[in-house]
């Protein structure tokens, strides 16, 4: 499934590695080192109007939020919820 994080990015659900508080931003030199080294590497998109609230790390590239930590978690766990349903559309026709 997929997850809108804002700013029109769409990323696969399954790609997710961590969704951070940006405000752990500041007091983790990991988390720093980490984003300084991956844009170095051009691996970094930042929101348009650097109003960042989440950081979600992928496999691959890592994404300043608009949206909130808790917003994100709302939006996976709703994919999540959506997987498990059943499809009864065929049985409506």
């Amino acid at each position: 499934m997929f997850i809108h994080i804002g700013d029109d990015h769409v990323i696969q659900s399954k790609d997710v590695v961590a969704i951070i508080d940006q405000s752990l931003m500041s007091s983790s030199s990991i988390i720093e080192e980490m984003i300084f080294n991956q844009r170095k590497n051009k691996r970094v998109v930042e929101t348009e109007e650097n109003n960042a609230k989440a950081i979600v790390v992928t496999n691959d590239i890592i994404y300043f939020s608009p949206l909130s930590v808790f917003t994100l978690k709302k939006r996976a766990n709703m994919m999540s919820t959506l997987n498990k349903l059943e499809d009864f559309s065929e049985e409506m026709e």
